[in-house]
């Protein structure tokens, strides 16, 4: 499956349709960006049954920042609606199917546990 372009139009449909989604966060000027490109793009070859999808951040400026992006490229984990995983940088191949490895491994029960107890804290 080849990668979405994620808009703030399509952005919630897109989560809440799907499971487990990855979200590039990235802008053509970005040279980090572009060669992170080919690892996503061979990751989301691997993985056809995931999302994959991209963040234009010059076109979609206000999706970025609805989700505080500073530095890009970042690459986003949503599972069950939930972030699971976002950090900036781009990841050499290994190291990205390992965090898919570890993110498709996540007991979303527990992980929605958490969040309600850090929530409850923090109210």
């Amino acid at each position: 499956m080849s990668t979405l372009e994620l808009t703030k139009d399509n952005f919630n449909e897109v989560v809440e349709k799907n499971d487990f989604v990855l979200i590039d966060f990235w802008a053509a000027w970005c040279g980090p960006c572009r060669g992170f490109a080919p690892v996503y793009d061979k990751a989301a070859e691997d993985n056809p049954d995931l999302v994959f999808a991209k963040v234009d951040t010059e076109a979609q400026q206000e999706l970025a920042g609805a989700f505080e992006i500073r530095s890009i490229p970042t690459l986003m984990i949503i599972r069950d609606r939930t972030v699971v995983f976002s950090q900036p940088g781009a990841l050499p191949a290994p190291a990205l199917e390992d965090l898919i490895k570890q993110a498709r491994a996540l007991d979303m029960d527990e992980v929605r546990r958490e969040a309600e107890q850090q929530q409850g804290a923090s109210e």
